[in-house]
């Protein structure tokens, strides 16, 4: 059994004893593996995970979907606090700064540390180009092909290269996936690349179906048409659970109730999850 626990989300759970605010974590905790997915904007996840009498010490890995601060900045409060573990997955080009740029103004939207402090803390940092199994039936990929024109992202979002400021097109993101009897558990942090773009290339890769998709998917932007296109592909991939996170929006979440034989929550902070190990 692998239980999934959101030690921060956008939303209040019925434990009014956390913290909650604009961020994404989960703590996976397996029979061969305990890990990270995700780290928040701060030290608050920690401070909840003790509140649950969860332990964040000694972790057999971090994993970084993306490199915007509100997943990936309390991996610094973590590290500070003597918590977490030795290994970091993220995909490339993690430390490229990122901006949401309004047509003047850049705002820095990035994880706040860099390879220095990986260094200071003897962290070893693991890129994933495509994909990785760090243990058996879990898998990290990313390398994402864009197959669906209507998955856009925001203009607003842009990058810093060593050629100047370029749109983000987030090749640094990454989702991971967890073998079940029913198919693949797919965990997203916030699905920039496009939900559908991103579950598809999964099951392709390993060759399974998806069960269920937890986790950010960035349809808070997304038009009524795009949604229902959407949560029909992905109910047609074999999808029988949605537990939406952080930034799917309300309307994502009205779609999916109108879907019928598709169970699914908003995993707000504190809610766990229970999943059947082995495919």
């Amino acid at each position: 059994m692998v239980r999934v626990t959101a030690l921060m989300d956008n939303d209040a759970s019925e434990n009014k004893a956390l913290v909650n605010e604009h961020g994404l974590s989960y703590l996976l905790e397996g029979p061969d593996f305990r890990i990270l997915f995700d780290c928040g904007a701060g030290p608050h996840p920690w401070a909840n995970a003790h509140r649950l009498g969860l332990c964040v010490a000694g972790l057999d890995a971090v994993v970084l979907s993306h490199s915007h601060y509100d997943h990936a900045a309390g991996f610094r409060d973590l590290l500070e606090q003597g918590l977490g573990g030795k290994i970091l997955y993220t995909g490339p080009h993690f430390f490229e700064a990122k901006f949401a740029f309004d047509g003047l103004r850049y705002t820095d939207l990035s994880a706040g540390f860099g390879p220095e402090f990986l260094a200071e803390n003897r962290v070893e940092h693991r890129v994933v180009e495509a994909l990785a199994q760090p243990f058996p039936g879990l898998w990290l990929v990313g390398s994402f092909p864009r197959r669906h024109g209507f998955e856009t992202i925001p203009e607003r979002f842009v990058r810093q290269t060593a050629q100047g400021f370029v749109p983000d097109d987030f090749c640094d993101e990454i989702c991971m996936a967890v073998d079940t009897p029913q198919g693949l558990a797919i965990f997203v942090g916030c699905s920039h690349p496009g939900i559908l773009n991103m579950v598809e290339h999964v099951c392709a890769v390993l060759e399974r179906p998806v069960m269920g998709v937890f986790g950010g998917t960035h349809l808070t932007e997304a038009d009524e048409g795009r949604i229902e296109a959407t949560i029909d592909a992905l109910r047609a991939k074999g999808l029988r659970v949605l537990g939406l996170s952080h930034c799917s929006g309300q309307a994502a979440e009205r779609c999916a109730a109108r879907r019928e034989g598709l169970r699914h929550c908003h995993l707000s902070v504190g809610d766990s999850i229970f999943l059947e190990a082995g495919g």
